[in-house]
Protein backbone atom coordinates (compact mmCIF):
# COMPACT_ATOMS: atom_id res chain seq x y z
CA UNK A 1 0.00 0.00 0.00
CA UNK A 2 1.59 3.14 -1.15
CA UNK A 3 0.77 6.21 0.83
CA UNK A 4 0.83 9.85 -1.05
CA UNK A 5 -2.58 10.78 -2.01
CA UNK A 6 -1.04 14.38 -3.13
CA UNK A 7 -2.57 14.38 -7.03
CA UNK A 8 -5.85 13.86 -6.10
CA UNK A 9 -5.72 16.84 -3.55
CA UNK A 10 -3.59 19.20 -6.17
CA UNK A 11 -6.24 18.44 -8.58
CA UNK A 12 -8.60 20.21 -6.30
CA UNK A 13 -6.61 22.42 -5.54
CA UNK A 14 -5.21 24.33 -8.37
CA UNK A 15 -2.89 26.89 -6.61
CA UNK A 16 -0.63 24.22 -4.14
CA UNK A 17 2.29 22.66 -5.48
CA UNK A 18 3.97 19.97 -4.41
CA UNK A 19 7.79 20.47 -5.29
CA UNK A 20 9.29 17.15 -4.26
CA UNK A 21 7.74 13.99 -3.21
CA UNK A 22 9.12 10.18 -2.94
CA UNK A 23 7.36 7.03 -1.42
CA UNK A 24 10.01 5.15 -3.28
CA UNK A 25 7.56 2.99 -5.82
CA UNK A 26 9.70 3.64 -8.48
CA UNK A 27 12.95 2.93 -6.01
CA UNK A 28 15.53 5.07 -6.23
CA UNK A 29 15.99 6.73 -9.61
CA UNK A 30 15.31 10.49 -8.35
CA UNK A 31 18.26 10.22 -5.92
CA UNK A 32 22.30 10.93 -6.45
CA UNK A 33 25.18 9.22 -4.12
CA UNK A 34 27.39 11.63 -3.57
CA UNK A 35 31.09 10.78 -5.37
CA UNK A 36 33.24 10.16 -2.03
CA UNK A 37 34.91 7.00 -1.28
CA UNK A 38 33.62 5.51 1.75
CA UNK A 39 30.08 6.24 2.46
CA UNK A 40 28.04 4.27 2.86
CA UNK A 41 24.93 2.86 1.10
CA UNK A 42 20.79 2.89 0.77
CA UNK A 43 19.05 -0.19 0.03
CA UNK A 44 15.54 -0.81 -0.85
CA UNK A 45 13.13 -1.98 2.18
CA UNK A 46 9.74 -3.10 2.76
CA UNK A 47 11.06 -3.61 6.79
CA UNK A 48 9.84 -6.26 9.31
CA UNK A 49 6.92 -5.13 9.20
CA UNK A 50 4.12 -3.82 6.91
CA UNK A 51 4.64 -3.74 3.38
CA UNK A 52 5.87 0.20 2.32
CA UNK A 53 9.07 0.59 0.51
CA UNK A 54 11.40 2.85 1.67
CA UNK A 55 15.23 3.21 1.62
CA UNK A 56 17.16 2.08 4.95
CA UNK A 57 20.83 2.55 5.67
CA UNK A 58 22.87 -0.24 5.21
CA UNK A 59 26.07 -0.16 6.98
CA UNK A 60 27.16 0.75 10.16
CA UNK A 61 29.43 3.47 11.31
CA UNK A 62 29.49 5.21 7.76
CA UNK A 63 28.70 8.68 6.73
CA UNK A 64 25.86 8.91 4.15
CA UNK A 65 25.38 11.81 1.69
CA UNK A 66 22.16 11.12 -0.71
CA UNK A 67 20.33 14.07 -3.17
CA UNK A 68 17.32 14.53 -4.75
CA UNK A 69 16.23 17.65 -7.28
CA UNK A 70 12.88 18.77 -6.86
CA UNK A 71 10.55 19.06 -9.71
CA UNK A 72 10.61 22.73 -9.61
CA UNK A 73 12.14 25.62 -7.91
CA UNK A 74 10.25 26.29 -5.14
CA UNK A 75 10.25 30.09 -4.04
CA UNK A 76 8.34 30.33 -0.77
CA UNK A 77 7.55 33.84 -1.00
CA UNK A 78 4.24 34.43 0.59
CA UNK A 79 3.76 31.06 0.79
CA UNK A 80 3.51 28.00 3.21
CA UNK A 81 6.82 25.64 3.57
CA UNK A 82 6.03 22.41 4.99
CA UNK A 83 8.67 19.41 4.87
CA UNK A 84 7.48 16.06 5.70
CA UNK A 85 8.67 12.69 5.90
CA UNK A 86 9.24 9.22 7.81
CA UNK A 87 11.73 7.84 9.93
CA UNK A 88 11.91 4.23 11.33
CA UNK A 89 14.43 3.42 13.03
CA UNK A 90 14.13 -0.17 12.87
CA UNK A 91 17.39 -1.11 14.03
CA UNK A 92 17.00 0.07 17.66
CA UNK A 93 19.28 2.77 17.26
CA UNK A 94 21.87 3.82 19.69
CA UNK A 95 23.66 6.71 17.73
CA UNK A 96 22.71 8.62 14.32
CA UNK A 97 20.85 11.64 12.53
CA UNK A 98 17.35 10.84 10.74
CA UNK A 99 17.45 14.21 9.58
CA UNK A 100 17.29 15.86 6.11
CA UNK A 101 18.08 18.89 4.81
CA UNK A 102 16.35 21.27 2.00
CA UNK A 103 19.09 22.90 -0.20
CA UNK A 104 19.26 25.82 -2.59
CA UNK A 105 20.54 26.14 -6.35
CA UNK A 106 23.43 25.10 -7.63
CA UNK A 107 24.16 21.74 -5.64
CA UNK A 108 26.52 19.61 -7.14
CA UNK A 109 25.07 16.51 -6.10
CA UNK A 110 28.49 14.93 -6.49
CA UNK A 111 30.06 16.80 -3.94
CA UNK A 112 27.31 17.33 -1.10
CA UNK A 113 28.44 16.75 2.31
CA UNK A 114 28.36 17.81 5.40
CA UNK A 115 29.56 21.38 4.40
CA UNK A 116 27.14 22.17 1.81
CA UNK A 117 24.95 25.45 2.42
CA UNK A 118 21.61 24.19 3.34
CA UNK A 119 18.21 25.93 3.96
CA UNK A 120 16.73 23.80 6.37
CA UNK A 121 18.09 21.12 8.28
CA UNK A 122 14.54 19.30 10.09
CA UNK A 123 13.83 15.85 11.73
CA UNK A 124 15.29 13.41 15.18
CA UNK A 125 18.77 13.29 15.88
CA UNK A 126 19.85 10.48 18.67
CA UNK A 127 22.65 9.58 20.18
CA UNK A 128 23.15 8.54 24.09
CA UNK A 129 21.45 10.84 26.21
CA UNK A 130 20.61 13.43 23.45
CA UNK A 131 16.93 12.18 21.85
CA UNK A 132 15.97 15.29 20.21
CA UNK A 133 14.31 17.07 16.73
CA UNK A 134 16.52 19.44 15.28
CA UNK A 135 14.67 22.01 13.29
CA UNK A 136 17.81 24.37 11.79
CA UNK A 137 17.22 27.52 9.64
CA UNK A 138 19.94 29.47 7.50
CA UNK A 139 20.01 33.15 8.19
CA UNK A 140 22.29 35.47 6.50
CA UNK A 141 25.01 32.83 6.24
CA UNK A 142 24.69 31.35 9.70
CA UNK A 143 23.02 28.17 10.93
CA UNK A 144 20.08 28.95 13.45
CA UNK A 145 20.02 26.37 16.01
CA UNK A 146 16.71 25.71 17.37
CA UNK A 147 16.06 27.47 21.08
CA UNK A 148 14.00 24.03 21.81
CA UNK A 149 14.65 20.62 21.90
CA UNK A 150 11.22 18.47 21.74
CA UNK A 151 12.44 14.50 22.46
CA UNK A 152 12.58 12.62 19.01
CA UNK A 153 10.34 9.03 18.92
CA UNK A 154 13.01 6.35 20.10
CA UNK A 155 11.02 3.14 19.20
CA UNK A 156 11.63 0.48 16.04
CA UNK A 157 8.41 1.72 14.44
CA UNK A 158 7.43 4.49 11.57
CA UNK A 159 7.16 7.67 12.80
CA UNK A 160 6.03 11.11 10.60
CA UNK A 161 7.98 14.02 11.11
CA UNK A 162 6.12 17.57 9.62
CA UNK A 163 7.48 20.85 9.35
CA UNK A 164 5.45 24.22 8.60
CA UNK A 165 6.79 27.61 8.21
CA UNK A 166 4.10 30.09 7.39
CA UNK A 167 4.26 33.50 5.76
CA UNK A 168 3.19 35.63 8.95
CA UNK A 169 6.48 33.45 10.37
CA UNK A 170 5.10 31.05 12.61
CA UNK A 171 5.68 27.06 12.67
CA UNK A 172 4.82 24.43 13.83
CA UNK A 173 6.52 20.83 14.51
CA UNK A 174 4.07 17.73 14.36
CA UNK A 175 4.97 14.02 15.12
CA UNK A 176 2.53 11.56 14.03
CA UNK A 177 0.48 14.57 13.33
CA UNK A 178 0.27 15.88 16.84
CA UNK A 179 1.63 19.50 17.21
CA UNK A 180 4.98 18.48 19.38
CA UNK A 181 5.94 22.62 19.23
CA UNK A 182 4.71 25.74 18.02
CA UNK A 183 5.19 29.67 17.95
CA UNK A 184 6.75 32.38 15.91
CA UNK A 185 10.57 32.44 14.49
CA UNK A 186 11.29 35.57 16.32
CA UNK A 187 11.13 34.11 19.37
CA UNK A 188 12.44 30.46 19.00
CA UNK A 189 15.77 31.25 16.90
CA UNK A 190 17.99 34.03 17.03
CA UNK A 191 17.37 35.74 13.83
CA UNK A 192 17.71 39.21 14.84
CA UNK A 193 19.93 40.77 17.08
CA UNK A 194 18.36 42.10 20.15
CA UNK A 195 16.36 45.49 19.62
CA UNK A 196 18.43 47.06 22.71
CA UNK A 197 21.34 46.58 24.28
CA UNK A 198 23.08 47.52 27.56
CA UNK A 199 24.27 51.25 27.06
CA UNK A 200 28.39 50.71 26.95
CA UNK A 201 28.91 54.74 28.35
CA UNK A 202 26.82 54.11 31.13
CA UNK A 203 29.02 51.13 33.06
CA UNK A 204 28.85 50.77 36.86
CA UNK A 205 30.81 53.05 38.52
CA UNK A 206 33.47 52.12 40.25
CA UNK A 207 32.15 53.12 43.61
CA UNK A 208 28.47 51.73 43.13
CA UNK A 209 27.89 49.27 46.15
CA UNK A 210 26.12 46.02 45.53
CA UNK A 211 27.53 44.53 48.63
CA UNK A 212 24.18 44.04 50.99
CA UNK A 213 25.31 43.02 54.53
CA UNK A 214 28.99 43.85 56.45
CA UNK A 215 30.35 42.37 59.64
CA UNK A 216 29.35 44.68 62.63
CA UNK A 217 31.87 46.84 63.07
CA UNK A 218 30.93 47.22 67.05
CA UNK A 219 30.25 43.56 67.58
CA UNK A 220 33.75 42.58 69.64
CA UNK A 221 34.79 39.09 70.46
CA UNK A 222 33.87 38.51 73.69
CA UNK A 223 37.36 37.72 76.13
CA UNK A 224 38.02 34.26 76.55
CA UNK A 225 36.29 32.49 73.60
CA UNK A 226 39.25 31.33 72.06
CA UNK A 227 40.35 30.05 75.62
CA UNK A 228 38.50 26.39 74.77
CA UNK A 229 40.55 24.33 72.06
CA UNK A 230 38.74 22.52 69.47
CA UNK A 231 40.30 18.96 70.41
CA UNK A 232 40.86 17.85 74.39
CA UNK A 233 42.07 14.07 75.88
CA UNK A 234 39.73 11.71 76.17
CA UNK A 235 39.01 12.08 80.24
CA UNK A 236 37.28 8.30 80.18
CA UNK A 237 40.36 6.99 78.30
CA UNK A 238 42.72 4.82 80.40
CA UNK A 239 45.98 3.70 79.93
CA UNK A 240 45.88 -0.05 78.67
CA UNK A 241 47.37 -2.46 81.56
CA UNK A 242 49.91 -4.04 78.89
CA UNK A 243 51.48 -0.59 78.10
CA UNK A 244 55.31 -0.16 78.60
CA UNK A 245 56.43 3.38 78.91
CA UNK A 246 59.77 2.01 78.26
CA UNK A 247 58.71 0.04 74.99
CA UNK A 248 55.58 1.67 74.06
CA UNK A 249 56.56 4.94 74.52
CA UNK A 250 54.82 7.68 77.10
CA UNK A 251 51.00 7.21 76.80
CA UNK A 252 48.80 10.14 75.79
CA UNK A 253 44.79 9.52 76.22
CA UNK A 254 43.48 9.67 72.44
CA UNK A 255 41.66 13.07 71.49
CA UNK A 256 38.02 13.61 71.56
CA UNK A 257 36.57 17.05 70.47
CA UNK A 258 35.55 19.54 73.13
CA UNK A 259 32.32 20.37 73.68
CA UNK A 260 33.19 23.44 75.24
CA UNK A 261 34.48 24.75 71.81
CA UNK A 262 32.58 27.33 70.20
CA UNK A 263 34.06 27.61 66.70
CA UNK A 264 35.82 30.41 65.03
CA UNK A 265 34.55 34.17 66.26
CA UNK A 266 32.88 35.92 63.90
CA UNK A 267 31.09 39.56 64.21
CA UNK A 268 26.94 39.73 63.63
CA UNK A 269 26.08 40.85 59.86
CA UNK A 270 24.26 43.71 59.27
CA UNK A 271 22.41 45.82 56.63
CA UNK A 272 25.06 47.60 54.76
CA UNK A 273 24.29 51.50 54.82
CA UNK A 274 26.36 51.89 51.36
CA UNK A 275 24.57 49.43 50.01
CA UNK A 276 22.33 50.52 46.75
CA UNK A 277 21.20 47.82 45.33
CA UNK A 278 22.19 45.13 42.01
CA UNK A 279 23.30 47.65 39.42
CA UNK A 280 21.30 48.00 36.44
CA UNK A 281 23.07 48.88 33.22
CA UNK A 282 20.70 51.03 31.41
CA UNK A 283 19.57 50.06 27.88
CA UNK A 284 19.73 51.81 24.25
CA UNK A 285 18.29 51.09 21.00
CA UNK A 286 20.88 48.66 19.36
CA UNK A 287 22.35 50.06 16.31
CA UNK A 288 22.79 46.76 14.46
CA UNK A 289 19.14 45.63 15.06
CA UNK A 290 17.54 44.91 11.73
CA UNK A 291 13.86 44.46 11.77
CA UNK A 292 12.84 41.43 9.25
CA UNK A 293 9.22 40.67 8.58
CA UNK A 294 10.38 38.11 6.10
CA UNK A 295 12.40 35.43 8.62
CA UNK A 296 10.24 32.90 6.70
CA UNK A 297 11.64 33.03 3.46
CA UNK A 298 14.00 30.88 1.94
CA UNK A 299 16.48 31.58 -0.86
CA UNK A 300 14.85 29.46 -3.54
CA UNK A 301 15.27 25.64 -3.12
CA UNK A 302 15.96 22.78 -5.41
CA UNK A 303 17.29 19.96 -3.57
CA UNK A 304 16.65 17.65 -0.44
CA UNK A 305 18.85 15.82 1.18
CA UNK A 306 20.54 12.94 3.47
CA UNK A 307 23.67 14.22 5.04
CA UNK A 308 23.70 11.68 8.20
CA UNK A 309 26.16 9.53 10.56
CA UNK A 310 25.08 6.37 12.39
CA UNK A 311 27.11 4.18 14.52
CA UNK A 312 24.41 1.32 13.85
CA UNK A 313 22.51 1.59 10.51
CA UNK A 314 19.20 0.25 9.96
CA UNK A 315 16.86 3.60 9.46
CA UNK A 316 14.62 3.12 6.77
CA UNK A 317 13.23 6.53 5.23
CA UNK A 318 10.26 7.09 3.45
CA UNK A 319 7.46 9.57 2.00
CA UNK A 320 9.30 12.58 1.68
CA UNK A 321 7.00 15.77 0.79
CA UNK A 322 7.82 19.13 0.17
CA UNK A 323 4.99 21.31 -0.56
CA UNK A 324 3.28 24.79 0.25
CA UNK A 325 -0.10 23.06 0.76
CA UNK A 326 -1.07 22.17 4.23
CA UNK A 327 -3.87 19.53 3.69
CA UNK A 328 -1.53 17.45 0.91
CA UNK A 329 0.88 16.83 3.91
CA UNK A 330 -2.30 16.38 5.86
CA UNK A 331 -3.87 13.59 3.66
CA UNK A 332 -0.55 11.98 3.26
CA UNK A 333 -0.67 11.45 7.29
CA UNK A 334 -3.90 10.10 6.87
CA UNK A 335 -2.47 7.31 4.49
CA UNK A 336 0.47 6.56 6.58
CA UNK A 337 -1.22 6.66 9.73
CA UNK A 338 -3.25 3.28 8.24
CA UNK A 339 0.46 2.05 7.42
CA UNK A 340 1.36 3.01 11.20
CA UNK A 341 -1.51 0.72 12.39
CA UNK A 342 -0.97 -2.24 10.52
CA UNK A 343 2.24 -1.99 11.18
CA UNK A 344 1.72 -1.29 15.28
CA UNK A 345 -0.12 -4.64 15.18
CA UNK A 346 2.15 -6.79 12.95
CA UNK A 347 4.86 -6.21 15.18
CA UNK A 348 2.65 -6.64 18.48
CA UNK A 349 1.68 -10.07 16.63
CA UNK A 350 5.35 -10.87 15.69
CA UNK A 351 6.34 -9.86 19.57
CA UNK A 352 3.46 -11.78 21.23
CA UNK A 353 4.86 -15.10 19.31
CA UNK A 354 8.44 -14.21 20.47
CA UNK A 355 7.08 -14.04 23.78
CA UNK A 356 4.91 -17.21 23.94
CA UNK A 357 7.83 -19.29 22.33
CA UNK A 358 9.88 -17.46 25.20
CA UNK A 359 7.14 -18.78 27.64
CA UNK A 360 7.31 -22.55 26.04
CA UNK A 361 11.54 -23.11 25.46
CA UNK A 362 11.62 -21.61 29.12
CA UNK A 363 8.72 -23.89 30.18
CA UNK A 364 10.74 -26.21 28.21
CA UNK A 365 13.85 -26.09 29.77
CA UNK A 366 12.49 -26.06 33.63
CA UNK A 367 10.59 -29.58 32.92
CA UNK A 368 13.85 -30.89 30.61
CA UNK A 369 16.38 -29.92 34.24
CA UNK A 370 13.60 -31.34 36.46
CA UNK A 371 14.27 -34.38 34.53
CA UNK A 372 17.36 -34.71 34.13
CA UNK A 373 17.38 -34.05 37.88
CA UNK A 374 15.03 -36.63 38.52
CA UNK A 375 17.19 -39.28 36.62
CA UNK A 376 20.14 -37.79 38.36
CA UNK A 377 18.75 -38.92 42.26
CA UNK A 378 16.94 -42.17 40.53
CA UNK A 379 21.05 -42.99 39.37
CA UNK A 380 22.48 -41.95 42.63
CA UNK A 381 19.62 -44.06 44.40
CA UNK A 382 20.29 -47.01 42.35
CA UNK A 383 24.16 -46.87 42.95
CA UNK A 384 23.57 -46.51 46.42
CA UNK A 385 21.62 -49.30 46.83
CA UNK A 386 23.71 -51.48 44.74
CA UNK A 387 26.72 -50.27 47.11
CA UNK A 388 25.07 -51.10 50.39
CA UNK A 389 23.83 -54.56 48.81
CA UNK A 390 27.61 -55.18 47.95
CA UNK A 391 28.61 -53.87 51.36
CA UNK A 392 25.97 -56.50 52.46
CA UNK A 393 27.37 -59.30 50.49
CA UNK A 394 30.52 -58.45 51.64
CA UNK A 395 29.84 -58.71 55.62
CA UNK A 396 27.88 -61.51 55.50
CA UNK A 397 31.10 -63.48 53.56
CA UNK A 398 33.38 -62.27 55.73
CA UNK A 399 31.11 -63.12 58.81
CA UNK A 400 30.48 -67.06 57.04
CA UNK A 401 34.54 -66.66 56.52
CA UNK A 402 34.68 -66.04 60.25
CA UNK A 403 32.45 -68.79 61.07
CA UNK A 404 34.25 -71.47 59.06
CA UNK A 405 36.90 -70.49 60.74
CA UNK A 406 35.71 -71.06 64.49
CA UNK A 407 34.24 -74.16 63.33
CA UNK A 408 37.47 -75.57 62.43
CA UNK A 409 38.66 -74.56 65.26
CA UNK A 410 36.51 -76.17 67.31
CA UNK A 411 37.40 -79.33 65.36
CA UNK A 412 40.71 -79.17 66.56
Amino acid sequence: MKLFVVVAVLAACVTAETYFSDDFTDGMDKWTQAGKDGLGSFELTNGKFGDNQGIKTAESARFYDLSAKFASVFDNEGKTLVVQFTVKHEQDIDCGGGYLKVLGEGLDQSDFQGDSDYQIMFGPDICGFTKKIHAIFNYNGKNLLWKKEPRAETDVLTHIYTLVVKADNTYSVLVDGDVKESGNLVDDWEFLEPKTIPDPAKPKPEDWVETKMIADPEDVKPAGYDDAPAQIADPKAEKPEDWDDEDDGEWNAPMIDNPDYKGPWSPKMIDNPEYKGEYVQPDIENPDYNEDSALYLRKPMSFVGLDLWQVKAGTIFDNFLITDDEAAAADARTSIKEFQANEKAEKEGVDKVAADKAVADKAAAAEKEAAEKAEKEAAEKEAAEAADAEEGDDVAAKLDELAGEAEAKDEL
